[in-house]
């Protein structure tokens, strides 16, 4: 069966859904923080991780059996991992407030999953645009808009630091919560990682 031109630029945009999904349920994990339901938050989690690497092997399959594929065959393999790693960088978070027994959170930690939500539609909104990528504008301008967010998620992490050791007291705690706010920082890099890879390939096929 003939693949679609457009199987691998729509693959792109399901997987970036998942992002979606998966940064909006950890943002309502932190809007409305329930300790007690973070073991099962986590399975609800998990199971949109598992539907988005189900699309990437079923993309990289698909790939293993095509001569010629509408960009190179590394780059659809580099796209699709980064966009992977956005969600499994999400479930990361979430695997920490939980392993760590965070009983409380902070408004900077609420504000970061914001910017990741944010960040992530802006990826589902470039990657919806990526088949028609020689309109180089259009994209850049979403490109721009990912790291700029990126830019705000890194400001935040130092002010979200900051004022962690400057007014929290107990030690453990401070580890702790230390360790979500890298997290959470991760997942901006990750999600500028994926607009760098749309700029490259853009820039390699304009």
């Amino acid at each position: 069966m003939a693949i679609k031109k457009d199987y691998y630029f729509d693959s792109f945009v399901n997987m970036a859904d998942y992002c979606c999904r998966a940064s909006e349920l950890l943002n309502s994990i932190i809007v409305n923080f329930k300790p007690d339901d973070l073991k099962n938050k986590m399975k609800e989690m998990h199971d949109i991780e598992h539907e988005a690497d189900t699309v990437r092997h079923s993309m990289i399959q698909k790939l293993s059996r095509e001569f010629i594929t509408p960009i190179e065959r590394e780059d659809i393999v580099g796209m699709a991992d980064a966009i992977d790693s956005v969600t499994d960088t999400i479930e990361d978070v979430l695997m920490r407030l939980y392993m760590f027994n965070i009983s409380s959170v902070r408004k900077h930690a609420l504000n970061m999953s914001e910017i990741i939500t944010k960040c992530c539609i802006a990826l589902k909104e470039a990657l919806a645009e990526f088949h028609n990528y020689k309109k180089f504008q259009d994209l850049h301008d979403l490109i721009i808009l990912v790291n700029n967010l990126e830019d705000d998620g890194d400001s935040l992490f130092i002010e979200a630091t900051r004022d962690l050791y400057v007014n929290c007291k107990d030690s453990i705690e401070i580890l702790a919560l230390d360790e979500i706010f890298h997290y959470l920082e991760i997942c901006c890099d990750a999600c500028e990682d994926v607009a760098d890879i749309i700029e490259s390939i853009m820039l390699k096929n304009s």
